[in-house]
Order: structure tokens, then C-alpha cells, then sequence
């Protein structure tokens, strides 16, 4: 019985390292690509401004 315990807590502490790790990375892709976008509009912006 306390093997069986310990096996389920093991299987979840890897499900939710799993998740930790996916919502990182799905965090870091999308703070990269906003940031990608806001230079390019302070760039048009810019760009626009000049002329």
C-alpha cells in the first residue's frame, strides 16, 4: 500500500513538472514574439513619423 503511494505521488510530481515546463516555454515563445511585434510597430511608427 505505501509502495502505491509513493508511485502516485512520483507519477504527479512528473505530470506537473511537465506542465511547469511546457507553460515556461509556452511563456518565453510568447513574450519573444510580443516583443518582436513592438519593435516592429515603434519602427513603423518611426518610420512613419520621419516622413
Amino acid at each position: 500500500m505505501n509502495n502505491d503511494k509513493n508511485m502516485l505521488g512520483i507519477i504527479i510530481g512528473v505530470v506537473t513538472f511537465a506542465a511547469a515546463v511546457a507553460a515556461a516555454v509556452t511563456a518565453f515563445f510568447l513574450i519573444n514574439e510580443k516583443k518582436k511585434k513592438d519593435e516592429e510597430e515603434l519602427e513603423r511608427y518611426l518610420d512613419c513619423s520621419i516622413q
